[in-house]
């Protein structure tokens, strides 16, 4: 069969502008209905959006183009221009008042903070419904299903491939009766969903043909909660050619620019600064791998998520967990020895890992975790949190070591380990780096464009 003519769905868009779309317009070559990146300068007018879901998406998207498809993909960018056309994947813009996404984005928060287990409480689904800011959640999707109706009617999609949890109410609010698939990013455990959920989740989830999660754990707790469509498991993945090998001079620019010392003994993490992401517990066993590695440093790269940025939803929440951190090692004494980067391009991240001597993920609680299939490429050993999904694919000891991110001593037990015994650590690395291959976009993307055409076929 040809190939299914498709449309994507994110909140986190590729491409963030650095110049007015006005000036976008002025410097572009094609006329302002579709603005072409390939007049304009990466780095210069744009940068590529960090980030698991673009990671993804975009790759994704670049085979089907490949392929001889013409995909489009929906995201929310209300600093861009409304239509815009990238290595042949055109991309629709959607632009919602600013008074709207701080609405939106503060009730999105409440439904990731409940099923991130991390909201003090969770309210009552009525209650989250009379927030006057679910009006605004209700809005930006209601604009999303508004666009993807109206390029449906251009283009005549065989599917809508929908992604992200706050984007679920979009199964009910599409008109389009084109099959739909939902991918799940974040954690999915019945534990943490309040039972006064459950049936507004099971009426959102069962309007999909089709659910892809990261886990099989996840797919169990999908058919528990009465699910009755196609469940996939597919791991997320990376694509190894966008991750090139940075020269020494690159390494040791990048090192002399954040204070690194040649003999300095590099543990990263790789994540948006977000509570979640549990950059507290590594800063608090830092204090103790010092004491037995004096030499020690911790480099956090990553700064707010999308939804975090001023372009972007504009919480503050990046910032405010940003300053904690700094604060949190200030108190324990630590805080020559911790180094926050913030957004790093490209270039800087290939160096950040091959300066790495370890790389952890100490998450609270993690859908899945890219940051260590990316460790794993560059061959570090890693350090994963047992809540977070990728930690199913390690044979602890061998290709990983798991941690408790509540056990401090625990995590700083396992660093000091690793930074001591070179041995382990190649070995661990080396298996990580066979086990990465798990999740190369070459590894899964039939496995995933199987799933696309027998929705399509099946409908």
């Amino acid at each position: 069969m040809p190939l299914p003519h498709l449309i994507t769905i994110t909140q986190t868009p590729l491409v963030r502008f650095k110049v007015r779309p006005e000036e976008i317009v002025q410097s572009s070559e094609k006329p302002p209905e579709i603005i072409d990146l390939g007049s304009l300068r990466r780095g210069e007018h744009y940068i590529l959006s960090p980030g698991g879901v673009t990671r993804m998406v975009y790759p994704f998207l670049k085979r089907l183009v490949e392929r001889g498809e013409a995909p489009w993909w929906v995201s929310l960018n209300p600093q861009a221009p409304p239509r815009i056309i990238i290595d042949g994947i055109r991309i629709y813009h959607i632009s919602i008042p600013a008074d709207r996404i701080k609405g939106y984005g503060k009730a999105k928060e409440a439904i990731w903070g409940t099923l991130h287990m991390i909201s003090e409480s969770s309210p009552d689904v009525r209650d989250l419904m009379w927030m006057d800011e679910y009006i605004d959640y209700v809005y930006y999707n209601r604009r999303v299903a508004q666009a993807i109706d109206t390029l449906d009617r251009e283009e005549d999609f065989d599917l809508i491939y929908i992604h992200d949890f706050q984007h679920i109410p979009l199964g009910s609010m599409v008109t389009s009766l084109k099959p739909k698939i939902l991918r799940w990013h974040i954690p999915l455990e019945k534990d943490l969903i309040p039972d006064e959920w459950m049936e507004s989740m099971d009426f959102y989830l069962n309007k999909y043909d089709a659910i892809i999660v990261s886990s099989k754990r996840y797919s169990e707790t999908l058919r528990n909660m009465g699910y009755r469509g196609y469940i996939a498991e597919i791991y997320p993945y990376i694509d190894p050619k966008q991750y090139g090998k940075p020269s020494e001079s690159d390494i040791e620019s990048f090192g002399s620019r954040y204070g690194l010392k040649p003999d300095d003994k590099v543990i990263l993490i790789v994540a948006r600064m977000d509570p979640m992401k549990g950059q507290d517990r590594a800063i608090k066993a830092l204090k103790i791998v010092k004491k037995a590695i004096p030499e020690a440093k911790l480099v956090l790269v990553g700064n707010g998520s999308f939804s975090s940025s001023k372009n972007g939803v504009g919480l503050s929440k990046g910032e405010r967990w940003a300053r904690y951190l700094a604060n949190l090692a200030t108190e324990l004494g630590v805080s020559d020895s911790v180094i926050m980067t913030g957004y790093v391009d490209q270039k800087d991240l290939e160096a950040a890992y091959s300066r790495a001597d370890l790389v952890m993920l100490p998450s609270i609680i993690e859908g899945f975790g890219l940051a260590v299939i990316e460790g794993w490429l560059y061959k570090k050993p890693v350090i994963v949190s047992n809540r977070a999904g990728v930690s199913d694919l390690i044979v602890n000891g061998v290709n990983g070591i798991v941690i408790d991110p509540n056990d401090i001593e625990g995590i700083a037990n396992s660093i000091i380990k690793l930074l001591k015994d070179e041995k382990l650590s190649q070995s661990i690395g080396d298996n990580g780096y066979e086990t990465s291959k798990k999740c190369f976009i070459e590894s899964v993307i039939d496995d995933e464009m199987r799933l696309i055409e027998y929705i399509v076929e099946g409908r």
